[in-house]
């Protein structure tokens, strides 16, 4: 049983972590792909950054939809799990379990939530 517990636990930190990296540095949503970030590791000229960009902004949209299928399959795996494991436990763990789902979905609500408020800001 705590296998299990271990097991929903691992695959919800994949999905955050997941969300987290796709978000990229500074939830900029470049997906790890920052012009700032390839200016600075790469000492990037401005003619090399102009060329750049635009192949960021191509990759963006096509990134985002896969990470947005990636984490609705992920949620269907977890919600899955969940409902297999919750049979099992004892009527205090369930109490216990649903506050960590809840917990989960807190953080998970909180990141959106940030990543929609830096992509306002960076506009």
């Amino acid at each position: 049983m705590k296998r299990n517990i271990l097991t929903f636990a691992a695959v919800g930190a994949i999905a955050l972590g997941g969300y987290a990296i796709a978000a990229g540095p500074g939830g900029h949503g470049h997906y790890g792909l920052s012009l700032e970030h390839l200016t600075q590791s790469l000492t990037l000229t401005t003619d090399q950054q102009a060329k750049v960009q635009p192949i960021l902004d191509a990759a963006k949209p096509q990134l985002q939809a896969i990470h947005q299928d990636a984490m609705q399959k992920a949620q269907t795996v977890i919600a899955n799990a969940n409902s297999q494991i919750r049979p099992l436990l004892t009527s205090s763990q369930q109490t216990k379990f649903d506050a960590m789902q809840k917990a989960h979905q807190d953080m998970a609500n909180a990141m959106k939530e940030m990543q929609a408020a830096h992509a306002t800001k960076a506009q």
